[in-house]
């Protein structure tokens, strides 16, 4: 097949610091082109991929510089890929809702695969002007405010199996891995590495928004020997801060629609305990992977019995639910279900994820 992949131009693909999604379109471009297919990739000039790259715009605009008003650069990309849609089987957009009221008009096959959550104000009186738009979700939690979508699949995500490695014995720290924001728990896991006497090592990066947050909550708290803040950490430094790690904290406070760092951890053979919210009952086998508790106190107890989680086991169900060729292998099916007659009404397949084994 002729694939498309859109991706989002924030970050670029794969992402150098902090960027899931853009993480997620990497894997799963180089997983298709692995399998056969050919793959065009909509993205920022700087993003290194073996695919075919269309640069829409030099640099990402995060870390891009001078700095690129983002209606301009987003503009720019649905005018590339207008341009260029006649050449593909079946387009494939990771950039939410922009994209709908163009090419809901063209006569092409796309699917979107939404990456935030979905309880956003106003986002229903906009998707349902596109009830034929198909749709893909990264969990079924994340469905729940938009259950009348056309929802084709969900399919939870995966990295590459060797891209991260396991460690067998257990680490001496607690770690944290994500945006410094209170929906993500950091003062929580300060609260409860100090609550067990262990020291917590933060790699976060500050939102744009969040500086009065850190500021006045997690500052105050970073003694750089018990609580230490090591900042933003790309690949190669995140295979060490989760596999040396005892377990990840996930104290999330907000519906999360997947969790990468949670598989990320568990393909490092690190265990997480996380709050069950959003997707984390989905993503984390209780007593297997990881524990998935209700509160501080439940996560103080869940951290006392890590010696009794397995980390050849948190790996061996990494490599069975969340691999990156198991994402790129469900996502071929859906396109070929476009492909196959299903562009105009509702698509036959399932609304659960693969079931768990």
């Amino acid at each position: 097949m002729r694939i498309a992949q859109i991706a989002p131009l924030a970050e670029s693909v794969p992402p150098k610091l902090y960027g899931g999604t853009e993480r997620v379109v990497h894997w799963l471009t180089e997983e298709l082109l692995a399998l056969g297919h050919e793959v065009t990739l909509f993205a920022s000039g700087d993003s290194k991929i073996n695919a075919e790259l269309v640069p829409v715009i030099p640099q990402a605009l995060r870390l891009g510089r001078p700095r690129m008003d983002p209606v301009l650069a987003q503009a720019r990309l649905l005018e590339a890929v207008a341009q260029q849609c006649d050449r593909f089987d079946v387009l494939h957009f990771h950039i939410d809702w922009l994209h709908l009221p163009l090419f809901s008009r063209l006569k092409t096959r796309f699917l979107t695969t939404f990456h935030g959550r979905l309880d956003l104000p106003g986002l229903k009186a906009t998707t349902d002007h596109f009830p034929d738009a198909a749709f893909v979700s990264i969990s079924n939690n994340q469905r729940e405010p938009l259950p009348d979508l056309r929802w084709l699949h969900t399919v939870y995500h995966g990295l590459p199996v060797h891209s991260l490695r396991a460690s067998r014995r257990s680490g001496s720290y607690l770690a944290f891995l994500g945006r410094l924001t209170a929906e993500k728990g950091p003062h929580i896991a300060i609260r409860i590495a100090k609550a067990v006497g262990m020291q917590l090592r933060i790699a976060a990066k500050i939102p744009r928004g969040e500086q009065r947050y850190f500021t006045e909550q997690i500052k105050p708290l970073v003694d750089g020997e018990h609580i230490q803040l090591v900042g933003e950490v790309d690949d190669n430094a995140k295979q060490d801060f989760l596999s040396e790690a005892a377990a990840l904290l996930f104290p999330i406070d907000w519906p999360e629609p997947f969790g990468l760092v949670m598989i990320e951890a568990m393909a490092c053979g690190t265990p997480v305990i996380a709050y069950r919210s959003g997707s984390v009952p989905e993503v984390i086998d209780h007593g297997i992977t990881g524990f998935i508790v209700e509160d501080e106190a439940e996560a103080i107890a869940a951290i006392r019995q890590l010696d009794t989680l397995d980390r050849t086991r948190v790996r061996e169900q990494f490599e069975r639910r969340f691999t990156a060729q198991r994402m790129a292998r469900e996502y071929t099916d859906l396109y070929r279900t476009l492909l196959n007659g299903a562009a105009h009404g509702r698509i036959g397949i399932s609304s659960e994820a693969q079931p768990r084994l």
